[in-house]
């Protein structure tokens, strides 16, 4: 079962209302989730609903924690970040070093440092989706959900992303 990590500001322009319109169908998936960070108040709700529903799959810290931001970063799996705008992003840089790979909304810093993954030439780093929209980024998961069935495809993305010199 894949762990997808998120660290973010809990607000819109991270692409929590987007995700906030698909974390059911993600979660319905059996994908486990854990959510680091802190913002808008009705994004802590939902959050909060979410664990009530799924407490066996959803892990939520309403706070930030750079240890447990470093733990997030290298158990998880997968990482999420579906901005709206994200004029550099580190995060995405920070969880491939790591080995989670991102699946990012391709904007910004995240369309410069994520090449999107292609199942015809099996090279790529990450899983990208242009439009901000639930679906696509609904999407994006269920392409890396299918991926991560595949162990030794799986391993070449994260060592490709491993490799990669943001310097």
């Amino acid at each position: 079962v894949p762990l997808l990590g998120i660290i973010s500001r809990l607000t819109d322009s991270e692409g929590l209302d987007i995700l906030g319109e698909s974390i059911d169908h993600i979660l319905d998936m059996g994908v486990q989730m854990v959510v680091m960070g802190t913002g808008d108040q009705h994004y802590h709700d939902l959050l909060g609903e979410m664990i009530q529903e799924y407490p066996q799959q959803l892990a939520i810290f309403l706070t930030f924690n750079t240890l447990l931001a470093r733990r997030i970063y290298a158990g998880s799996d997968m990482f999420l970040m579906p901005s709206r705008f994200e004029p550099c992003g580190t995060s995405q840089m920070i969880a491939m070093h790591y080995g989670s790979v991102p699946i990012v909304r391709a904007t910004g810093g995240l369309a410069d440092t994520v090449q999107d993954y292609d199942p015809s030439t099996e090279l790529g780093t990450g899983f990208v989706f242009q439009a901000y929209d639930r679906w696509q980024l609904f999407a994006a998961v269920v392409r890396a959900v299918e991926v991560y069935k595949h162990p030794a495809l799986w391993r070449q993305i994260q060592l490709r992303g491993m490799r990669v010199d943001f310097s």
